[in-house]
């Protein structure tokens, strides 16, 4: 199932589990938004098309994060008389993960919290370790690291090469795990 949603001036198809990048919303990290303009909804046997929009439909979507767009450098030049003009900006965006198309005035479900197993046995082992103790890790990573569930340095030390992996993704890490050598340091830290 596809819906076309309005936000922000611009037009976007979206689908369920889809990561997009739209004008500023207001909300943090985790939050859900809902946009109501729904200009069509599709799905396998039927598409709805909307007058402009279609009536009770509409798309929630997670916050995952706020960020900023690239640099737009604006240059201006006259020749031959010596002027030059440079300015740039970076657009504020809005990084959202769609959850559900919803349909027939339907309301989005209530977001349960899902503790990940890591979390679970972290939580019955006694809370979490320092994580910025590692070479490279800093309060923003750690942050993201537990979001993922990763709260321990015995976590870190059992990781599979899969797992790494799976919580790079998952973090937006890129390597950082090989690079710093985070599962070796952590076995030394979870030895301690």
């Amino acid at each position: 199932m596809f819906a076309v949603i309005k936000t922000g001036g611009k037009q976007y198809r979206v689908a369920a589990d889809d990561l997009l990048k739209v004008e500023k919303v207001s909300g943090e990290a985790g939050d859900t938004v809902t946009f109501d303009t729904v200009l069509m909804v599709g799905g396998e046997t039927e598409t709805v098309i909307g007058t402009p929009t279609v009536e009770g439909a509409s798309v929630a979507a997670e916050v995952v994060e706020q960020v900023r767009n690239r640099k737009v450098v604006i240059f201006k030049k006259r020749r031959r008389q010596n002027y030059r003009r440079t300015k740039g900006h970076r657009r504020e965006v809005t990084l959202v993960r769609i959850s559900d198309i919803l349909t027939g005035g339907a309301k989005p479900k209530a977001k349960k919290l899902v503790k990940t197993e890591a979390a679970a046995a972290a939580e019955v082992a006694g809370g979490a370790d320092d994580l910025k103790k590692l070479t490279g890790l800093g309060p923003a990573i750690e942050k993201k690291l537990n979001a993922a569930g990763v709260t321990t340095y015995a976590q870190i030390a059992s990781m599979t090469a899969d797992d790494v992996a799976r919580v790079e993704e998952e973090a937006g890490l890129k390597g950082r795990f090989e690079r710093d050598n985070w599962v070796e340091q952590a076995k030394e830290l979870a030895g301690k």
